[in-house]
């Protein structure tokens, strides 16, 4: 039994077999082996009336099984839909709390490479559980692509259902069932139906839930209830508007040259492979930026986010049984992922006199006790801190993760936006590289993870690669399947995007723009240079600031911790002056971020998050007039410490 290296948890013991699919023979098997998940699709000569899957309901309900069914071969998004048994049942009748529906948009006949999945179910924990590990492992699902599925939704719904109010919802992530007000919500598509009481639909208002019935159904794992209980990924809004300032996505304007090329990769048809290879340009922007050496033998993976790619990264790890290293002062959704995968995970230390930067001598003494350790870097542009990493430095850090023998992963997602990119210098990763490859460690390697988000200024479109150079690292990362590939008219936006970074003016001179303002809302909350409306900003109302060089996010630690604040229940009741359902809290680096959140509406990153204690970060990309908000909530929650 491996144990995992921060909290000592033992693995889980996993045990699958494959079992056959039509449901006679599904059924005997799961009553002679009583698993405890069930994992099954249905067959097509099965689909069309609901018998099949009721008797795998009862079957498993009665055993206390866990059923997931695959209905993705049976969904077809068409004017003239065929008949699907699950679908009629869950029309009628509540969804089992032991049961889930999962189905993949494969039958897609506009964009056939489109890939997005929904999950159906009515219990609470299961659809909160999904929402958090779906944002771990895959990231936010792309705004592109949950816009084209709403608009096929709708289409589709609005004209066959009468009396409905044109209205639709899009979600990134899976909330909560609401039968009771109409709402079936589909996963990572919410589809408000939106009905008056007695028209149309009306058997949605009169669901139930399922009433708890006495066998026990297998839970969490012992891993995922720590990391999800603890992870800063969602926090529940009551309904109540919230300042997001703890999420790593992109709220300025989109350029008219990025909308344009968005536009154009859409109207397009019968595009060439050529027109959507986005290798050769992929592998020209991370040797022009980074001087990253590729060759014949240099591997390029796409995904539609960096966490997707990263997963796979800690699951090679977790096979040839290394130790995911993190800088104090690390991304605090990758440790979450590492953690999620009960990888063995060890905290590097780092110091506020180096800007809690890695240093050489410190990652030397932790790797010389260490086998196989992989190394987490976040540079250039480190995020949290939003400090850099200089050439030099970099040298250093991965001459000793050489004579170590450790692999390193490099992380530019959060870079691209310097401040001052001439004072700074950039990198030349292959000079480093070339210096420190004769005395290196053959296990010793290299890899550059990536997302263009940032640094094409879009937060619309969902695009990261990686760059491998190792065989067997390759091999194994392609051992492991479901990577959400990029689809083609992303792969052409970005090629067309990076084109247009090349020429003079155009793009660069609108992300300088972009930087600047980004530059000064740094200085704004480390100085007093905003507006005489907000004349308080963090060192004023009681933070100590590491002022960033880059980046989109800042770190800060407040003088008040240990002090207490009363704080409502819920957050309808923030800022209304109701003060009849408040509790205290003692402001640690674990109870700050509920605590800004319930008196203030604002969310931010704690210590937890950041692995440095007591700093919190706030990221700064957000709309003009949700950044004035921003300051003007740390202001208030000055004044409630205060008094």
């Amino acid at each position: 039994m491996l144990q995992t290296a921060e909290n000592g948890l033992s693995d889980d013991v996993v045990t699958v077999i494959e079992a056959p699919r039509q449901s006679d023979l599904m059924i005997e098997l799961i009553k002679r082996l009583k698993p405890q998940v069930v994992v099954t699709g249905i067959a097509h000569f099965e689909a069309v009336t609901s018998s099949a899957f009721v008797q795998l309901l009862d079957a498993t309900g009665e055993i206390g099984s866990r059923l997931f069914l695959d209905i993705s071969d049976h969904f077809e998004l068409s004017s003239l839909p065929g008949t699907i048994g699950v679908l009629k049942y869950l029309s009628g009748t509540p969804l089992p709390s032991h049961a889930a529906i999962v189905c993949g948009l494969v039958k897609n006949q506009v964009y056939s490479d489109l890939e997005v999945a929904f999950v159906i179910s009515e219990e609470e924990a299961i659809l909160k559980a999904l929402s958090k590990t779906v944002e771990i492992l895959e990231g936010n699902t792309s705004l592109i692509s949950q816009y084209y599925y709403g608009c096929i939704f709708h289409e589709l719904l609005s004209f066959q259902l009468t009396d409905r109010h044109p209205h639709l919802e899009v979600c990134e992530l899976i909330l909560e069932t609401e039968p009771n007000e109409g709402r079936i919500q589909l996963g990572l598509l919410i589809i408000a139906l939106d009905k008056e009481p007695g028209k149309t639909f009306s058997t949605f208002l009169q669901r139930r839930s399922e009433k708890s019935k006495s066998v026990e159904v297998i839970g969490f794992a012992t891993s995922a209830i720590s990391v999800l209980s603890n992870a800063e990924l969602s926090i529940s809004d009551d309904g109540y508007p919230l300042i997001r300032m703890d999420v790593d996505q992109w709220f300025l304007p989109v350029p008219s040259l990025v909308k344009a090329a968005i536009f154009e990769s859409f109207a397009r048809q019968n595009m060439t492979e050529s027109e959507i290879d986005v290798t050769p340009c992929i592998k020209q922007f991370v040797q022009t930026e980074y001087g990253f050496p590729t060759d014949s033998g240099t591997k390029f993976i796409f995904s539609d986010c960096s966490q997707a790619l990263f997963s796979k990264l800690v699951l090679c790890c977790i096979q040839e049984g290394g130790t995911m290293c993190f800088p104090a002062g690390s991304n605090g959704n990758y440790v979450s992922v590492a953690k999620f995968l009960k990888a063995n995970t060890v905290h590097i230390p780092t110091n506020s006199e180096r800007g809690f930067k890695l240093t050489e001598d410190i990652l030397i003494k932790v790797l010389e006790t260490m086998k196989k350790p992989w190394v987490y870097i976040s540079g250039p542009t480190i995020n949290p801190t939003g400090l850099l990493y200089s050439n030099q430095e970099m040298e250093n850090i991965l001459s000793a993760c050489a004579r170590s023998g450790a692999r390193v992963v490099i992380d530019t997602s959060f870079s691209g936006l310097e401040f001052e990119y001439e004072g700074w210098g950039g990198w030349n990763l292959g000079s480093c590289l070339s210096k420190i490859s004769s005395s290196g460690n053959l296990s010793f390697c290299v890899s550059l993870l990536g997302g263009l988000s940032l640094k094409l200024l879009s937060g619309a479109l969902k695009f990261a690669f990686l760059a491998l150079n190792e065989p067997i690292l390759i091999e194994a990362f392609h051992s492991f399947p479901g990577l959400s590939k990029p689809h083609c008219t992303d792969k052409y936006t970005i090629k067309k995007l990076l084109s247009l970074r090349e020429q003079k003016g155009g793009l660069l001179d609108v992300a300088m723009e972009q930087i600047r303002i980004l530059e000064n809302r740094a200085k704004c909350l480390k100085e007093v240079t905003f507006s005489p409306l907000h004349p308080e900003v963090l060192e004023n109302c009681g933070w100590d600031v590491l002022r960033p060089c880059a980046g989109v996010s800042m770190v800060a630690k407040p003088s008040f911790l240990g002090k207490a604040v009363k704080v409502n229940h819920s957050l309808k009741h923030t800022g209304s002056g109701e003060q009849d359902a408040t509790y205290e809290i003692k402001l640690t680096d674990a109870s700050l971020r509920e605590a800004v959140a319930k008196t203030t509406g604002l969310c931010i990153n704690s210590g937890s998050w950041t692995g440095i204690p007591g700093y919190c970060r706030f990221t700064i990309a957000l709309e003009e007039s949700e950044f004035e908000q921003a300051l003007a909530c740390l202001v208030k929650f000055k004044s409630i410490v205060d008094n």
